[in-house]
């Protein structure tokens, strides 16, 4: 097939034509692109200050020689921010440091590692722009501390973290209460002092509260109750006294509540039934009284439920039917007496953990809480006064083995179904089996099954003479 010359000819001079438009339209482009805003030197140096200051032993500025908003540290982050004069927020924006993340965590985010020497960075008050601020495992050998310049950081700061910072000394001013933008204040494992300041209610965007394991004391401030959008409050492992305010049920969004290894004392205020979304309650290790709360009730979303440790006492309280989602229960050591209610193993379907060692309780394990076997991974009833046999199936025994812990219950025994024995229990005599009988009022079964064969005659020839005596 002939090829038309005249046709090709024009279709590559229309080619050439099209490619030396493109060439000029790109290169205007280049020249006429105004070039990338730089960060403020400002910043810059205050960056670099900071870099210095987790870790001297690293030549940051000759590592990082240009724009650290280009090319810069994982950890810091930066955004654009339109300048005060701009007619609109794409005008003349610049951009401004908005995150430092300092310590590794892992290698999907290489945060700057923090050396030997870290100290608490002096510059932190030079970014207008800043919202985040995190510290993992940076102050562990060398003594660092927040000091009231520490708090002029800007006001725009939504996340405030220190993690793992077990140097780290100092106290929580009252000058928190001016970051009205937080939504999480996190300051966990360090040596901070102190007591929680009132002015944190004033936090309203506030929905983690975590001060756990550090050296705080005092009351927990009732102004906490004004945290209306709080997810998560843990203050455990400190050194909080006094009582548990009853503003702690104006939290109603409320998922976790942790207020473990404290010194709080007096009774739980019945408030704390409001809490509705809880799902984790530890108050465990503390100096509460007044029995197990009854407003436990009606806190239907729980999972898990942490008494153990405070001088509680009582009987424990009919308030299992809405709980019946719980995974898990400690009420260790809380001193209490009486039976087990039945109706823990009616309405407790779903239990895998459930402590009640080491308190004063007696009567029978209720047949009811063969239930658990289907859910439950642990059960631990050592040290009570429990008596009579043991309800659990051989199945379950087995599965459990060292998890089902019964020891220090010389009353209670093994039923003849169970094959392998359990440390501390021993077989059941025939008597101690309970038996079917024909009369039960005012006398318990487990009584009259372990009465000899000359009482129970005595018995059956009294009541004869009683009906024969009530017929006359």
């Amino acid at each position: 097939m002939a090829v038309d010359c005249s046709l090709l000819r024009s279709f590559l001079v229309l080619l050439l034509l099209l490619h030396h438009h493109l060439a000029f339209v790109v290169h205007a482009t280049e020249e006429d692109q105004p070039p990338l805003p730089l960060l403020p030197a400002g910043e810059q140096e205050a960056a670099y200050l900071a870099l210095e200051s987790i870790n001297p032993s690293i030549p940051w500025r000759s590592l990082y020689p240009d724009d650290l908003c280009l090319s810069g540290p994982h950890g810091i982050v930066c955004d654009l921010f339109p300048s005060s004069s701009a007619s609109s927020a794409k005008a003349d924006a610049s951009p401004h440091i908005v995150e430092l993340n300092f310590g590794y965590l892992s290698d999907f985010s290489s945060n700057p590692a923090c050396g030997l020497n870290a100290t608490l960075p002096t510059s932190l008050s030079s970014f207008p722009f800043l919202r985040k601020l995190f510290f993992y495992n940076c102050f562990t050998t060398t003594r660092a501390s927040i000091t009231r310049d520490f708090w002029n950081l800007s006001l725009a700061v939504e996340e405030l973290v220190f993690h793992e910072n077990p140097s780290l000394a100092g106290s929580l001013s009252g000058r928190v209460g001016g970051f009205i933008r937080l939504r999480r204040l996190i300051v966990s494992g360090t040596r901070i002092f102190g007591i929680i300041p009132p002015e944190v209610g004033n936090l309203q965007q506030l929905e983690q509260l975590v001060l756990s394991r550090n050296r705080l004391r005092g009351e927990i401030p009732g102004s906490i109750g004004q945290l209306g959008v709080l997810k998560v409050l843990d203050l455990c492992g400190n050194h909080i006294g006094g009582v548990l305010p009853a503003e702690i049920g104006r939290m109603t969004a409320l998922v976790k509540l942790d207020l473990g290894s404290n010194r709080i004392s007096g009774g739980v205020p019945p408030e704390l039934g409001q809490l509705r979304q809880v799902e984790l309650l530890d108050l465990s290790e503390n100096r509460l009284t007044g029995g197990v709360p009854a407003a436990l009730a009606e806190m239907a979303n729980l999972r898990e439920l942490h008494l153990s440790r405070n001088p509680l006492g009582g009987t424990i309280p009919e308030i299992w039917e809405k709980l019946g989602r719980i995974l898990g229960i400690g009420m260790s050591r809380l001193g209490l007496v009486g039976n087990i209610p039945s109706s823990m193993g009616l309405l407790l379907g779903n239990v895998r953990y459930l402590a009640m060692d080491n308190n004063k309780l007696e009567g029978e394990v209720p047949e009811q809480f063969r239930r658990m076997e289907g859910s439950a991974v642990e059960i631990n009833l050592e040290n009570n006064g429990l008596r009579g046999r043991l309800p659990f199936s051989a199945s379950f025994v087995g599965r459990l083995g060292s998890k089902l812990k019964l020891g220090g219950n010389r009353e209670l025994c093994l039923g003849e179904d169970l094959a392998s024995g359990i440390a501390g229990l021993r077989r059941c005599n025939k008597t101690a089996v309970p038996h079917t009988v024909l009369f039960t009022s005012g006398v318990s079964s487990s009584y009259i099954s372990s009465l000899s064969y000359r009482d129970f005659l005595f018995l059956f020839l009294f009541l004869f003479l009683c009906i024969v005596l009530t017929r006359d």
